[in-house]
């Protein structure tokens, strides 16, 4: 289903967990790492697709979920032709997303990579707000830092702990973000690294293992939980 300038509809998902970290999963049989999401259906709106998804891809239902937040309006990226299938191309461009912001009021064990027969992730973690866009595809970069600053001011700062503000020294972050942009956003350096201390607590699911994301040098995976199936 695809709109007259030739974009499916979509829509992403920013899980957040009780230290407002995000929910980062590895493609399968693949190394880059994304957020949860999928094409809107026919008859569905973009809240009844989120929630098939959250389910299809993280195994999730909507009690385990809060809503905190969704993107004003559609994001749009355009997918390079060597990616659409050579009967698609003239017709398909990319994708129009709507960006939704989840908490996760449930626990780690109640995510399931394998809710359906065509699992999208073989391994996830815990990531800070500001992930590494180096190791997302290319094309789908601005649309990831579009969304986590629209929505990054509808995260919870539980007892002020944590800040998920742009970090002005994130390499991560293409640039481009005007000045004001970051003051609006509640420009900070600070970040969410101080929630991924070592020694912090975290719950492994039934049968997961921890392995640090080998796109990150080993400090870095040391502050970050990894689950894989």
């Amino acid at each position: 289903m695809l709109d007259r300038d030739g974009f499916r509809p979509n829509v992403g998902i920013i899980l957040l967990n009780q230290r407002s970290q995000v929910f980062w999963g590895k493609r399968i049989r693949t190394h880059s790492w994304q957020f949860p999401q999928g094409g809107i259906d026919r008859g569905e709106n973009p809240e009844q697709a989120m929630f098939r998804e959250l389910h299809e891809e993280v195994g999730l239902l909507p009690q385990h979920v809060q809503v905190l937040a969704r993107t004003r309006d559609w994001l749009r990226y355009e997918v390079p032709d060597r990616f659409i299938r050579r009967d698609a191309r003239g017709h398909y461009k990319g994708q129009k997303q709507i960006w939704f912001l989840l908490q996760l009021v449930g626990h780690d064990w109640d995510l399931n990579l394998r809710a359906t027969d065509h699992p999208e992730f073989d391994a996830w973690r815990w990531n800070d707000y500001w992930v590494p866009l180096d190791v997302v595809v290319e094309f789908k970069r601005g649309v990831y830092e579009m969304a986590l600053t629209e929505l990054s001011r509808f995260v919870p700062r539980a007892d002020n702990r944590f800040d998920v503000r742009p970090d002005h020294r994130n390499r991560y972050l293409r640039g481009g973000l005007r000045q004001r942009d970051l003051v609006d956003a509640g420009a900070g350096d600070q970040g969410l690294r101080s929630a991924g201390m070592p020694g912090a607590s975290f719950e492994l699911p039934p049968g997961a293992t921890f392995e640090p994301d080998p796109q990150t040098n080993v400090a870095a995976a040391s502050r970050n939980d990894n689950h894989e199936i």
